[in-house]
């Protein structure tokens, strides 16, 4: 597939610059800096060009074969639903039901038939402008040459909207959603804790950058600036659609700003998780009282005023599953509480999403991932100044810039976004075929 086939071409071509940087061009001085200056500008047209592919390929979709022929499909069905509509002797359930197929169906075929209309007008051009004689109007030709573009432009923007009313819906793409930050438990801790701190305020950033709500609760903060673990709820337009595909495993690679090793200028690898889980509308959970076991404690924290002195912090156990949510927020025990009963349903909520997610997608492998938050997804490079997307190649420079939580992160998101969707679709594309297959034997 084009796509695969892009992602594995732009690594080889990473792998041989970064090999380039490894032997040491990164760590020249300044007699070399238009070579380092030269591998920036290399790697930003290369991440600006797969950018471009990557947006790009959605339309070249509409000329795989599995698509073309899960399309007529559809098609084929659209057609036998509106012929049994016209029907006279249907009972009332029935109609129901053939209705609500039809209607799905309906917009897709509105497209379909448009992009069939537009690719027969342009072979009507097409056979004027190659059958007229040379002593033709010179303005006539070219008058169809103008029109040749604009239908093969409106062809080109249909075949993306025609592809784009393929792509699996998931349901929960507009829910809100409970993102947790956990730092890791390697060696390296300070690195692993001030990284974690960083990716909250990244994060915190691109709520705000989209005009989203955050609502932090839980912030349990480290020594020297670092933070232990946050969890923050998060609300606004397809919130959970551009963030579930950030969980998983995000590694940090950086010389320590103080110690031997930023003396020596060594590089310390460490590690943290971010977790996503959806807190659709809709949807509750319930929980019998009697299921739960809730503690609480004297809140952890810094020091000053009213920590340490009061219970406050509550602690929920779901007996059954072993989940477990807390909160040490505010200085209510009542309204820490009642953050932890949040967030303990949306684990539980994600618990019984994953047993069933994991059934239906056992035999599925996506490039982009399964999105286990155990996985590693992405490298954050400052001694290199690089972000590199572990599932699609995809390269960033600027990473003070990315860790801003804008455009940058924002870029990186959509692509990952394009690429889960384009997979998806191929996966249903193929599930389809072979439960044709299956059904003619």
């Amino acid at each position: 597939m084009f796509c695969r086939s892009l992602c594995r071409l732009r690594a080889v071509f990473s792998c041989v610059v970064y090999s380039n940087l490894n032997r040491g061009w990164w760590r020249t001085s300044s007699a070399h800096t238009g070579e380092k200056d030269a591998i920036a500008l290399a790697q930003r047209c290369i991440t600006l060009t797969t950018r471009s592919l990557l947006h790009n390929d959605v339309g070249c979709l509409y000329e795989n074969d599995s698509v073309q022929m899960y399309l007529r499909q559809l098609m084929d069905n659209h057609k036998a639903l509106e012929h049994k509509l016209q029907r006279s002797n249907l009972s009332e359930a029935h109609r129901k039901a053939l209705v609500k197929k039809y209607t799905e169906l309906l917009p897709l075929a509105n497209v379909y038939y448009k992009v069939e209309q537009a690719l027969k007008d342009l072979d009507e051009i097409n056979t004027i402008l190659h059958s007229g004689s040379k002593d033709e109007d010179e303005q006539f030709d070219q008058l169809l040459k103008e029109e040749e573009v604009l239908i093969a432009d409106r062809i080109s923007g249909l075949k993306k909207e025609l592809i784009k009313a393929l792509l699996p819906i998931d349901p929960l793409d507009s829910s809100s959603i409970l993102l947790e930050v956990v730092s890791g438990r390697t060696m390296g801790g300070d690195i692993c804790q001030q990284f974690t701190r960083e990716m909250f305020d990244m994060y915190q950033g691109f709520a705000a950058y989209k005009n989203w709500d955050f609502e932090i609760f839980n912030y349990t903060p480290a020594e020297f600036g670092g933070l232990h673990h946050a969890a923050v709820r998060i609300a606004g337009e397809n919130v959970y659609r551009h963030l579930k595909h950030e969980g998983g495993t995000h590694r940090v690679q950086r010389i320590p700003e103080v110690g031997l090793s930023s003396r020596m200028q060594r590089i310390h690898t460490g590690t943290m998780t971010v977790v996503v889980l959806p807190q659709p509308v809709e949807v509750d959970v319930s929980i019998d009282p009697k299921e739960l076991r809730v503690d609480t404690f004297r809140s952890r924290g810094a020091g000053g005023q009213s920590v340490n002195t009061t219970d406050s912090a509550v602690r929920i156990v779901h007996l059954p599953s072993g989940i477990t949510a807390e909160c040490q927020q505010t200085r209510s025990q009542l309204q820490n509480r009642e953050t932890a009963m949040r967030m303990l349903k949306a684990r539980l909520y994600q618990s019984m999403m994953g047993k069933e997610t994991e059934q239906k997608n056992l035999a599925r492998k996506q490039q982009v991932g399964t999105r286990s938050q155990s996985e590693r997804i992405r490298t954050y490079n400052f001694s290199q100044d690089r972000v590199t997307d572990h599932r699609i190649g995809y390269i960033c420079r600027d990473i003070k810039e990315f860790m801003r939580g804008r455009e940058a992160l924002d870029d990186v998101i959509s692509v990952v976004l394009e690429h889960a969707e384009r997979e998806a679709l191929l996966d249903l594309v193929e599930n389809s075929r072979s439960s044709v297959h299956s059904s003619a034997d």
